[in-house]
């Protein structure tokens, strides 16, 4: 018998939750988990590329722009 799938947690971000590098890290507090017991911390780059989101590789989390919110550009 196969186990059910687990569903994928995704987080919707405002630009203001993005740090100067137009990413976040995973686990983040964002996202509601606590840092002390979970896994190594990983920047995740939504800006550059990512098409305004991206996926934790350890946890599986995906982290999102919100509809409407735009990175400003930076050099």
């Amino acid at each position: 018998m196969n186990a059910p799938a687990k569903k994928e947690a995704v987080v919707e971000l405002q630009a203001k939750d993005l740090n100067g590098n137009g990413g976040i890290f995973c686990p983040s507090p964002v996202a509601g988990m606590k840092i002390w017991n979970t896994h190594p911390r990983v920047f995740l780059d939504i800006a550059h590329g990512g098409g305004g989101a991206a996926k934790c590789p350890y946890c599986g989390t995906v982290y999102k722009l919100a509809e409407g919110q735009h990175v400003q550009g930076g050099h």
